[in-house]
């Protein structure tokens, strides 16, 4: 009688354990499956706008790499020109909503910080989409000037 009642318990025993693992399994956020600006992003394509309407779209030269590493409220990046010897990175803290990124450059490379000892704060409309976004210069009257267009790498 105990034989039944304790080959009962394990298969129930052993089934609740699965379900809880695929229970785990389909509650793990993986970033790319989210709007999030969380994970590695590279630079692909850059558009020129007039009357806030895309005029010229161009991808990346053969060769250059522009990447950027955002955590929760962290950003860094950096940039290879292979044709240019100067060195561009920066780091500091951002914020993002639906509409709108803030990066706050803490310090980059030399010619970064000369930027940076100018203006550290960086404001850009945001299109952020799974697995790509756009930043968007603003000029004072709010157009559209440029952007620069990611897709996630990681």
């Amino acid at each position: 009688m105990k034989s039944p009642l304790i080959t009962f318990c394990v298969i129930v025993l052993l089934l609740s354990c699965k379900n809880g693992k695929e229970n785990d399994a389909n509650s793990t956020t993986d970033p790319s499956d989210s709007k999030t600006l969380e994970g590695a992003w590279e630079l692909v394509s850059f558009y020129n706008y007039i009357d806030n309407k895309v005029v010229d779209s161009f991808d990346t030269q053969e060769g250059y790499r522009q990447v950027k590493l955002y955590t929760a409220t962290k950003v860094m990046w950096s940039k290879d020109v292979p044709s240019d010897t100067t060195e561009w990175f920066g780091y500091g803290t951002y914020s993002a909503d639906d509409r709108r990124l803030t990066e706050i450059l803490d310090y980059g490379s030399e010619m970064m910080s000369k930027i940076i000892q100018e203006r550290k704060e960086f404001v850009y409309e945001l299109d952020l989409k799974n697995n790509s976004f756009s930043q968007i210069e603003i000029d004072e009257y709010g157009n559209r000037i440029y952007s620069e267009n990611y897709i996630r790498i990681e």
